[in-house]
């Protein structure tokens, strides 16, 4: 990012001192900056600030809108640019604001409400792992959470797609795709405790069915459905006493919000979530296994 770096430092320097930012409101402003400005110089290969558009930012604000993160987020990202534009035209860095139409994306208006880590791990508390339906809970929770999966993509789950000895989890998303999705170290816990315990009770070896090498299954063997999850999850929000609306997806939705909001890098988190190939990535700046790693347990709140 270094077409922008002393911009972006004497703009740092701006809010600390003239407007008097809490040191985690300016890391916030910060980490929102940096990804735009990298996403400008690398992305659009952009390297002078006169030459942003409108059209530019747009395209970047879609960008994080197809993360479905939540709308305060976009938000806060959209109040950090257009606070760096108008900055820049003060300081005469550049003669035009084109941050300064900015609009909160349609799709963005429509995103749903996330959960905080705390809310997260109240919910995932819920779980009593001295049961083994519990334990199962628990696993399911923590693995939606570490790995921002879509809940097909957790039913279809098999177990040759473990690959823990490196802390990945090989996951099947949409028109067959696959990605490899590093699941930290606690979800990994959860899921080796339930397979070493609960999984045994749940098969039923006189009954052999197409899902015993499905990892998450019903008491009698069979594979979870969809609906199972979404009852499993929304059992133990209620217990937790969150208001919210809290469904599967919301910790999708939460997953990549709180990974960005600790300011980990754009394209790491869209290949988590299985909005790239792992395999066809010319389309984004290539991301290795080894940066996403380090990334999910830098950022991630329960890695």
């Amino acid at each position: 990012m270094s077409a922008f770096e002393s911009e972006l430092k004497h703009y740092l320097q701006f809010i600390k001192l003239e407007k008097g930012l809490t040191d985690n409101s300016a890391a916030s402003y910060e980490n929102d900056l940096r990804r735009y400005l990298t996403f400008v110089s690398h992305t659009l290969k952009i390297n002078g600030l006169d030459g942003i558009t409108l059209q530019h930012i747009e395209q970047y604000l879609e960008e994080l809108t197809d993360l479905e993160l939540a709308v305060s987020t976009i938000a806060r990202n959209i109040s950090s640019i257009r606070s760096f534009h108008e900055f820049v035209v003060v300081e005469k860095l550049a003669e035009a604001n084109p941050a300064e139409l900015i609009e909160l994306p349609k799709k963005a208006k429509k995103l749903p409400e996330v959960l905080n880590p705390q809310e997260v791990e109240a919910i995932i508390d819920q779980a009593d792992r001295t049961t083994m339906a519990g334990i199962r809970d628990a696993a399911i929770m923590e693995t939606l959470y570490a790995s921002g999966m879509r809940v097909s993509e957790l039913t279809d789950l098999e177990m040759d797609r473990l690959f823990f000895e490196i802390g990945f989890i090989r996951v099947v998303g949409k028109g067959n795709k696959e990605r490899l999705v590093p699941v930290g170290e606690i979800a990994q816990l959860a899921i080796e405790h339930y397979i070493e315990t609960a999984r045994k009770e749940f098969l039923n070896p006189k009954k052999p069915t197409k899902s015993e090498n499905k990892i998450f299954l019903n008491q009698r063997g069979g594979p979870l459905t969809r609906m199972s999850i979404w009852n499993i999850v929304n059992k133990y929000a209620q217990k937790a006493g969150i208001e919210k609306n809290v469904y599967p997806h919301i910790f999708r939705h939460s997953f990549a919000t709180h990974l960005l909001e600790g300011g980990a890098d754009l394209r790491a988190v869209q290949e988590m979530l299985g909005h790239t190939s792992i395999i066809t990535t010319e389309i984004y700046t290539h991301v290795d296994r080894s940066l996403l790693h380090q990334v999910h347990k830098e950022f991630h709140p329960r890695a």
